[in-house]
């Protein structure tokens, strides 16, 4: 006599995957290569294929952003509205950044992207985007002296860490959270110096910083892990946080950037 598995639920009809379903997956995995790339395991060739486009999205980079300088990265909601509160302050933050020599680089996109990125071109600094390519057209913002293209969310977000200095965080979502934290954990790994991370935004922020400290009394991490985000709403203090942590402590210094190689694809800055 057949035994059914005592741990296995009985799958009722009203749970059965038809036919149509396993198709519109197919589509859908097909629509967009990356997604094909998630969605478990592939063919070799295929998965070979996926690992030439991630190496030729970071060379794509590399080629741009080699000759940049040293960076500030701002963080923040592609949805802000220019005009708003929020988008001010990540203007004024992308100014305090141009101001003390640092070359302002964002997502490339609108709202606080291009905020930070509209702040550093006004005040005679240096603007870079690197974009991300969706199923649907995210542009470009007008504010960026250079940019880059990517395909894949964890390379632009690898290149949006490499080249900077400090990290500046504004009001934003769960990609915002995401870059934060990534910043955060290789910097507490020890993956990434300590450059400083300032949390822009009191009003929007306090309850993540209360969770923060709600961690620490739980043992998730450690006391000083927290001390890692300098939190402000003051662009003024940000600014000498700035000077201090990523100026000072790195000795950086003003230096003539490296000629690109036209032959190799490379292109510097006017």
């Amino acid at each position: 006599m057949k035994k059914s598995c005592p741990e296995c639920p009985e799958i009722t009809e009203e749970h059965q995957i038809t036919e149509e379903e396993i198709r519109q997956q197919k589509i859908f995995e097909l629509e967009v290569e990356e997604r094909s790339w998630l969605a478990g395991p592939r063919s070799r060739f295929h998965d070979l294929c996926s690992l030439i486009r991630v190496g030729l999205d970071l060379i794509r980079a590399y080629r741009i952003l080699h000759f940049v300088g040293p960076c500030v990265t701002i963080f923040g909601s592609a949805r802000t509205r220019p005009g708003t509160h929020w988008y001010e302050l990540a203007r004024q933050m992308g100014a305090a950044s141009a101001e003390l020599g640092f070359t302002v680089i964002t997502g490339g996109g609108p709202g606080t992207m291009q905020a930070g990125n509209q702040g550093a071109f006004e005040a005679g600094g240096r603007s870079i985007g690197v974009n991300i390519i969706l199923p649907f057209e995210q542009e470009v913002n007008p504010f960026v002296h250079r940019s880059v293209n990517m395909r894949y969310f964890f390379t632009r977000k690898t290149m949006l860490v490499k080249y900077s200095y400090a990290f500046i965080v504004m009001p934003g979502g769960a990609g915002t959270m995401d870059e934060m934290f990534e910043t955060m954990t290789l910097i507490q790994t020890g993956k990434l110096k300590n450059f400083p991370i300032i949390l822009m935004g009191k009003e929007f922020w306090q309850p993540l910083m209360d969770f923060l400290y709600k961690m620490v009394d739980e043992g998730m991490i450690s006391p000083e892990d927290p001390e890692l985000i300098f939190f402000t709403d003051s662009v003024e203090e940000a600014k000498a946080h700035l000077q201090r942590l990523a100026v000072r402590q790195f000795g950086l210094r003003r230096k003539i950037a490296p000629r690109p190689i036209p032959v190799l694809g490379e292109k510097g800055m006017a």
